[in-house]
């Protein structure tokens, strides 16, 4: 067993350790910093490692194992990266496209490895998950695990009387296609506007918009407010994000069985 040359703790040979990162690429990772800045930060001595000052941004550390300090404060390294944004409209949900995408509304530090999970139409909002977590994703996004997205649907038209038992027996659309059980409840109005609170467990191409019209309805605007334990903050306006809150994902990894 080897002393480190940062922080003089014993430490594991370099043969024997996996996750090995450059310290300058860490803190970027951390969002303490850009990498530029982060270089800076390190060569002034504005980070310890296991205790120790540390100047060399090239330094080789474990993020699971050595205590990282920045201007004093302990950094928690986490694997994965899960943010939660309130998608605006017209924007695409995609990692790249000649239009504007939910990561072009990220700082360029921020977007590294990100991707979203599923899709939200244009012209639809709400709430996104976007994480580097592919197996989260997975989970998300199966059939099989029954996750719920909740809708809210501003609605013209009047539905069926019997609308909510069609989506509630299974309802199938015109062109054949067979949806799960789902549930159509009232919400009020907003703007005119009929708005119906849709809960569903897949996620088929524009099926609320769909459905909705399977029933008499035209969707004018559409709003997703909830996926599995996870709902849009009030107060997070379109366009805005911020990382998912640790009870937040903690009770989302259990929900999905990624715990």
């Amino acid at each position: 067993m080897n002393k480190s040359a940062i922080g003089g703790m014993p430490r594991p040979d370099r043969k024997e350790r996996d996750g090995l990162i450059r310290l300058d690429k860490l803190l970027t990772h951390f969002g303490c910093a850009t990498r530029r800045q982060a270089i800076d930060a390190v060569r002034r001595g504005r980070v310890q490692v296991n205790g120790a000052a540390c100047c060399d941004p090239a330094a080789k550390v474990d993020p699971e194992r050595d205590e990282i300090r920045f201007d004093g404060v302990v950094q928690s390294y986490q694997k994965n990266r899960y943010l939660l944004m309130n998608k605006p409209r017209g924007a695409i949900t995609a990692v790249t496209d000649r239009r504007e995408t939910v990561l072009d509304l990220l700082p360029e530090s921020e977007r590294r490895g990100l991707f979203p999970v599923g899709r939200l139409d244009k012209d639809t909002e709400g709430l996104l998950i976007l994480t580097t977590d592919g197996q989260l994703c997975h989970a998300l996004m199966s059939p099989r695990r029954h996750v719920e997205k909740v809708y809210l649907a501003g609605v013209s038209g009047e539905l069926a009387p019997d609308a909510a038992a069609r989506f509630a027996g299974g309802l199938v659309l015109r062109d054949g296609t067979e949806c799960r059980p789902a549930t159509l409840e009232p919400a009020g109005t907003e703007d005119g506007l009929t708005v119906w609170r849709v809960a569903l467990r897949e996620g088929k191409y524009h099926q609320v918009k769909r459905m909705i019209a399977a029933v008499g309805g035209h969707v004018e605007t559409l709003r997703r407010v909830a996926v599995g334990t996870l709902t849009l903050p009030e107060g997070l306006a379109p366009g805005e994000w911020r990382p998912l809150l640790p009870d937040e994902l903690k009770r989302l990894l259990s929900h999905t069985g990624e715990e």
